[in-house]
This record gives C-alpha cells, structure tokens and sequence, in this order.
C-alpha cells in the first residue's frame, strides 16, 4: 500500500489472505486445530459483541462449541501466521448464538463504525460478506442442485449429476460520483433520494450494468438519474462495502451545464451546494453522508480544497 494512499472504512487489506492454501485440506486441518487460532462468530450478518460493544474473538476451548454449532466455518486468513476464521450461528436462535459465543448481543458492523480500529472493521466487513454469500448460494442456478462449499469457503461446487458448476463469491461494483458545476462559484451536485428524509442529501451513485465500463456506468446514471450529462471524469478512491456484496467506486465528474432534471423515481431533487453551503450544514449538525461511507470522503476532500 502506498504511504500516500487514504484507506477508507472496511479496506486496507492487513490480514494476509493466503489465497494458496485455501484448497490444502491438510494445512486447513492443521490451521484449525491451532489453539490459537482466532473464530469470529456472526449471526444473520451481525457480529457478535461484548457488553461494551467488542467484537468477540474465540480461540482454544472457546471457539470449539461455537464451530461445532457453525452452519458454515470460512478461513479469512493469517493474522501474523496465525490463522482467522468466521463462523455462522445463523442457524441458532438469536439467544443461543449469544450465549455459545459468551457475547452480549449482536450488532450490525455498520453500528459500530468509528469505534473499532481500521483492522478489526475490515476483518468483520469481510466475514458478514462471506457468510451472507454461502447464505444465498445453497442452490445452484444452473441445475437445482444443492451446493457444497470447499476451499476453505471461498468457493461454491454443485452436487447436481453432469453439472459439478462452480460457483464464487459475488462482487456487485457500483460507481459513486461527486458532480462538480462548470463554471464559478465552485459547487457540488447533491441530491434527494426515494425514501429519503426532507433535508437529506447526498452524492449520486448506481450499479454498473453488463457490458459498461465504469465510466460509461457514470456517464449514464448521471444522465438517467439528474440529466446531466458529465465530462473530465477522473477516479477518486475505491471502497469495500460487503453490505452485501459492493464494491463503490469513486469519482469526481464536471457537469456540462447546470442544467438537472431529476428522473422523479430514484431521486426527488437534486441541486448545487456552494462549499460555504455544505459548512454550514456541517455546523448545524447535518453530516457530510455516512461517516464510514466513500461519499463522506469525497465530499470532505471537495471541502479540502479550497
């Protein structure tokens, strides 16, 4: 990693992957029966947490009835050499898991952004997104058949007779885009959502579809969505977002006029925002997006610069 790189929330990549080992059953055994290796139980995408909201880590006799009890165990990785993994209690009653984890309650990770250190975020980021995965792939597409997971739970096989499809974790990429005016003063494009409330704004974004590039992507939900169309795009910054399975990627475009024309479906209003503008609304409380969202960074690095 660059020393001049920013890493945003659930990113950062500390935890070695050890992608190769992933298919060597007998290293995988060995890793596992390590008593120090560490289990992060999760229950349906929330983490299990202490009384004063820590993640709970389990290594030893402690970790032995929470895998017993895993519907699905994955290896994450190694943390200095010693080995991670992520088990799923979602087959347990919210209570039951609690208490085989000794945790306090269960929380959604997002809950607990700012509080936990880079590392520890990304790790559990990380876990959620690859149970929710092996939740949602019990069957196979092509066939019906059930599927089995293997290579440490990074990968998916079908069981069907003539079919043995294999099947990967799934990565939805969406692009994230702060719209600048053409000309003076110098604003930024933000905008209503569906569903949003009355005063809330934020920076425009969309899935990229089949067959797009990230940048026809921008230049297309820009045009469906506000009507505007951008030029002199230029990228800004990736993010993990396994909520379930995002990956937003950042840019900054420039509109080609001020002229918008909000589609009425995904956005109810849009409109341009004066840096002195977006401060104030800092100052009277309003947040700049979700602090551990990519949009909050890339509203705060406009702010920057002037």
């Amino acid at each position: 990693m660059r020393t001049d790189e920013q890493v945003l929330a659930y990113g950062g990549g500390w935890l070695d992957r050890a992608g190769a080992l992933r298919a060597d059953a007998e290293r995988m055994a060995a890793l596992r029966a390590d008593a120090r290796a560490t289990v992060l139980p999760l229950w349906r995408d929330r983490c299990l947490v202490t009384a004063d909201d820590v993640p709970v880590r389990l290594a030893g006799d402690a970790a032995r009835p929470v895998l017993a009890a895993a519907n699905e165990t994955v290896f994450l990785g190694l943390d200095a050499g010693v080995a991670v993994f992520a088990a799923d209690l979602s087959g347990q009653a919210e209570a039951d898991a609690v208490a085989l984890a000794g945790a306090a309650s269960t929380v959604d990770v997002r809950r607990l952004a700012g509080r936990l250190d880079p590392a520890e975020a990304a790790t559990q980021a990380y876990a959620r997104g690859l149970l929710h995965w092996h939740r949602q792939q019990h069957w196979c597409g092509s066939c019906g058949a059930l599927t089995t997971a293997r290579d440490s739970g990074h990968v998916r096989e079908c069981s069907g007779a003539g079919c043995g499809r294999l099947l990967f974790p799934r990565i939805e990429p969406a692009i994230i885009v702060l719209v600048v005016a053409p000309g003076a003063p110098d604003r930024c494009l933000l905008a209503r959502h569906a569903g949003a409330a009355e005063d809330a704004y934020s920076t425009l974004a969309g899935f990229v579809e089949v067959g797009e590039s990230l940048e026809d992507a921008v230049r297309r939900e820009m045009a469906e969505e506000a009507g505007v169309t951008v030029t002199e795009l230029s990228y800004q910054g990736s993010q993990a977002w396994p909520f379930p399975a995002g990956l937003m990627v950042g840019f900054r475009a420039t509109a080609a006029s001020d002229e918008v024309r909000v589609d009425g479906v995904e956005l109810l209003e849009a409109r341009w925002f004066t840096r002195d503008e977006l401060r104030a609304r800092v100052a009277a409380g309003r947040p700049l997006g979700r602090i551990d969202s990519i949009d909050h960074h890339l509203l705060g690095r406009w702010l920057s610069a002037s």
